[in-house]
């Protein structure tokens, strides 16, 4: 396949506090897809993931277990955040966690630099500080509860938790120095950070003015120590923020920084602020190259709620894969929610859209046709006769769902994406019902009728094959296996999926079906 554009993308590096939910899997999900989306159009393509591990949040969880920091992170990636790449079947290129010296020692070297060059001194502050977020927040962003457990208290809008008044000497980064730059960046290139909503939250809060940043802690010893003053760590943040360069080759791999960086950013919108604001800032302050786009979707919400363990309304993916399967787990949430806005999970939604969308209709149609080649040919796709009007119109439109489909790949839209393709598994499943190939089968005298028409639906079927292969990888390897078609599928360029033709191919029929019956609602 030739090598195209270059597309590097990250998810956000995961805080090991906790086991992972259906939160963490949708963003995981939706960097997957538009990464294998792009690696099967011939692009350079790179995906990372990781995690996070310093910080004060991370100390007390770690000691509220009896273990230390370093222990409890290793029992989580390996129990819990590595395996649930597999769950959902995350192709990612490599993992980073913020404890591996090739990240500890790049943010020493990152953070003399800023020093050496006067982008931090050393300074006092008092503020309020929510652990749950790690961050020191503005009396805009906390909330004072009128009923409940912490009535009169000031929470953090997010976790819900009163903040604590923390008053330190810290070392800081000049931030406020690089507001102007940042929103001429966010005025001149309107796709770095996405979508709309959070562009604007982004510019307005900036637009109020920046403040400098507190980049060190000294009240606790869990992170990567200043370089010139032991006696502090490292910000979490600042460290975490990192780690996209440091993963990509920066101060160890010249050649590969350089083919990899900028990256995409898929984060939640709870975090674009550090990410759209913070980031770009550090690194304009390095002299490096800011992100490519950073793309803030919305929340997962249960019961109206945001995702989370504490409130008891975290669901682990596994508890949906192991019923409906990752497939299934990977078109729901991306094809279910608007990718940039909330989106709420129900059971009963899934367990539709499942029956509905990929049972019914996708792969109803897949074993239907298999099974009349079967039938009418012993096994082997028969080649097209004269083409018919309508045979044409539904040659055409797996080239429409191909070029439809791309272009929401390209603005961030695989909910879009998904919509285009599904309209060739309608518009295949009505060629279907309309041609009747069980009818013309009794007609000797329409053999090369029949030939045609199916002909036409194996292309369609193999077209599908390829264009949902980022999304539904292990259905579709299984489903071109049985098309007869060589090699994998994934090695198509999905911009050639209208091409597909597969006369000649001997079929085998698909046994169990795709997407087999679900009897179990739900396991909870």
């Amino acid at each position: 396949m030739p090598s195209g554009d270059r597309f590097t993308l990250t998810t956000p590096i995961f805080y090991v506090n906790d086991v992972p939910h259906i939160g963490h899997a949708y963003t995981e999900v939706a960097a997957d897809v538009l990464t294998r989306w792009h690696r099967q159009r011939g692009d350079d393509t790179w995906l990372l993931t990781g995690t996070d591990e310093h910080g004060q949040k991370i100390l007390r969880t770690a000691s509220a277990n009896g273990v230390d920091p370093k222990t409890w992170a290793d029992q989580l990636v390996e129990s819990a955040w590595k395996p649930l790449l597999n769950t959902i079947d995350i192709k990612n290129d490599d993992f980073i966690r913020t404890t591996e010296e090739r990240h500890e020692t790049a943010v020493a070297t990152f953070l003399q630099h800023l020093y050496d060059t006067g982008h931090i001194y050393a300074g006092e502050y008092e503020g309020y500080y929510c652990v749950g977020c790690e961050e020191y927040k503005p009396i805009g962003d906390l909330v004072s509860p009128e009923g409940g457990e912490f009535i009169g208290q000031l929470v953090c809008a997010i976790h819900g938790r009163p903040v604590e008044v923390l008053q330190e000497q810290n070392y800081f980064f000049r931030m406020s120095a690089f507001q102007d730059a940042l929103l001429a960046l966010y005025r001149d290139n309107p796709e770095f950070v996405q979508p709309e909503s959070v562009r604007n939250e982004i510019t307005q809060f900036v637009s109020q003015g920046l403040s400098d940043l507190s980049i060190s802690r000294s009240n606790f010893d869990w992170g990567i120590q200043v370089p010139w003053d032991p006696s502090h760590v490292v910000y979490v943040w600042f460290d975490a923020l990192l780690n996209y360069v440091t993963a990509t080759g920066w101060g160890s791999d010249d050649a590969e920084f350089e083919r990899r960086w900028p990256a995409v950013h898929i984060v939640g919108k709870d975090i674009a602020r550090f990410h759209a604001v913070i980031w770009p800032a550090m690194l304009m302050a390095a002299g490096l190259p800011v992100p490519k786009t950073v793309f803030g979707h919305g929340w997962l919400l249960v019961g109206g709620e945001k995702m989370s363990k504490s409130k008891l309304t975290g669901i682990a993916p596994s508890q949906i894969t192991d019923v409906f399967g990752s497939d299934a787990f990977r078109y729901y949430f991306l094809s279910a929610i608007t990718f940039g806005q909330d989106g709420s999970f129900s059971w009963e939604d899934l367990a539709a859209r499942y029956q509905a969308e990929l049972a019914n209709g996708f792969g109803n149609l897949a074993s239907r046709v298999i099974a009349m080649v079967a039938k009418y040919y012993d096994g082997v796709v028969p080649a097209a006769g004269a083409l018919t009007t309508d045979d044409l119109v539904t040659i055409t439109a797996a080239a429409t769902a191909t070029r439809e489909a791309n272009e929401a790949i390209e603005r961030f839209a695989p909910d879009a994406a998904i919509a285009a393709i599904r309209k060739l598994v309608d518009a295949l499943n009505l060629y279907v019902t309309e041609q009747q190939p069980w009818s013309i089968a009794k007609d000797p005298a329409q053999r090369e009728r029949l030939a045609t028409v199916l002909s036409t639906a194996v292309r369609g079927v193999g077209a599908l094959a390829i264009l949902l292969s980022p999304v539904v990888p292990k259905a579709t390897a299984r489903l071109w296996a049985a098309l007869g078609a060589d090699g994998d599928v994934e090695a198509v360029n999905i911009l050639d999926a209208g091409a597909f033709h597969g006369a000649g191919n001997t079929v085998t029929p698909l046994d169990p079906p795709l997407f087999p019956r679900v009897e179990t609602l739900d396991p909870a």
